[in-house]
């Protein structure tokens, strides 16, 4: 399909200023929900109107959306022996650059070396964000200009993982959380975002995942649950206490989806050794593996979604999959429809509205697509290709869709009926 630009893309970007941003990581609840406008079922009139793109260079982090900046990272070409990772910041309105700010960042032998893994963590005036290499970091938003940097690795003998840094950074009241290990320090890393000094620590998978924590309220009582590469934890907020924890030693250590936690069920789902159902109950206090299936429920980067018993995942070897939460029990497959099998297929989903089970997906082809989900099956309304090949996750604002890979940054329109 061909692209084009529309005199009334930003008039119509105004008139839906109303829906979300996109702030972090799989939206403003980090759970792929959006509250955004109603979006037109076919493509039968025009395409979906590109407003501007910019280049930038590779890397697998994802966008985010605060009010009129648009934010991502990338990795520069290495110039006279520097390494560099680059926080970016551009004008939602017309991709202008407003401010970057880079830092030296020696990636050495890191497999999959393009370019930073964590999406950029907005607030109102400030950006936290997480490098490859363990460099947190906190900027002022509307300038770019560093309010704090640490080399966790060094600091605090975070570890590093076979494949970098992933967790994007998390904001939980007065403190930000980073999923980076350490010697002595926990699982989970409470950093002081006005300093970016160590608040407090917890977990005892000293090694860190790739998977984002989660924070759960059950019983009228929050709780962390982190998925490290040895067990799944329910973890004390501000400290100390484990409630509970279930083994869970995943080959290569590679804990990547972001669980999900609903009916009092926390879901992980992994690429070697499957998916866990972990029943949580006694006020959060225990935990037991309400199921487990290693062969047919297998995921991979993308965090499924949940609606009315039915989780919704992106399975490695069989394409979207819907099975029951409470069971296991597999509904329907989509025979690689959604995207492409391999050796590590990749399409990440959102709800574009939740009550009539339509969602957003880009594939790792590039292709944007609506289609509804429901335990009959799966049906597709549209794709459009919006960008060249890519594992980074979109950022869904206001009408709009920022989309990236490894040479540009760009943002389109969504149809409206």
């Amino acid at each position: 399909m061909k692209w084009m630009s529309s005199p009334l893309l930003f008039l119509g970007a105004s008139l839906f200023a109303y829906a979300e941003d996109w702030p972090k990581w799989r939206g403003v609840r980090g759970d792929g929900t959006w509250n955004g406008p109603s979006i037109a079922q076919d493509l039968d009139k025009e395409d979906l109107a590109r407003g501007w793109k910019v280049p930038i260079h590779p890397g697998y982090s994802g966008v985010t959306v605060q009010g009129n900046r648009v934010l991502v990272m990338d990795r520069p070409p290495v110039e006279g022996g520097r390494e560099m990772e680059r926080a970016l910041c551009f004008d939602r309105k017309n991709g202008k650059k407003s401010w970057e700010f880079v830092y030296p960042a020696e990636y050495k032998k890191l497999d999959y070396d393009k370019g930073p893994r964590a999406s950029l963590t907005l607030t109102k005036d400030r950006v936290f964000g997480l490098g490859a290499m363990g460099h947190a970091f906190c900027l002022d938003i509307n300038t770019g200009k560093m309010v704090w940097l640490r080399d966790l690795v060094r600091d605090e003998g975070c570890p590093l993982p076979p494949w970098g840094f992933s967790a994007s950074p998390e904001i939980l009241e007065e403190d930000v959380l980073y999923h980076v290990g350490g010697k002595g320090i926990g699982n989970i890393l409470a950093l002081d975002p006005k300093t970016g000094k160590t608040r407090w620590s917890v977990g005892q998978d000293l090694k860190a995942g790739y998977a984002q924590p989660i924070v759960i309220d059950i019983a009228g009582a929050q709780q962390l649950i982190c998925w490290g590469p040895n067990k799944i934890m329910g973890l004390a907020i501000g400290g100390g206490e484990e409630y509970w924890n279930i083994a869970y030693e995943v080959k290569y250590g590679v804990s990547i989806a972001k669980p999900i936690f609903e009916e009092d069920i926390v879901l992980v789902c992994g690429y070697w050794n499957g998916s866990r159902a972990i029943q949580v109950s006694d006020g959060g206090r225990k935990a037991r593996v309400l199921w487990s299936e290693e062969e047919k429920l297998r995921g991979l980067m993308a965090q499924p979604l949940y609606r009315d018993g039915v989780v919704y995942l992106l399975d490695r070897s069989h394409g979207l999959t819907a099975f029951r939460l409470k069971t296991g029990e597999i509904l329907w497959r989509d025979d690689h429809q959604l995207t492409l099998a391999g050796r590590n297929p990749h399409a990440s989903i959102i709800w574009s509205d939740q009550t009539r089970g339509d969602a957003l997906s880009l594939n790792a082809e590039g292709e944007l697509v609506l289609l509804n989900l429901n335990p009959g099956g799966y049906h597709e309304y549209w794709r459009q290709q919006v960008c060249g090949e890519t594992w980074a996750h979109p950022a869904y604002a206001g009408n709009q869709v920022f989309v990236r890979d490894d040479r540009s940054l760009s943002c389109w329109t969504l149809p409206s009926p």
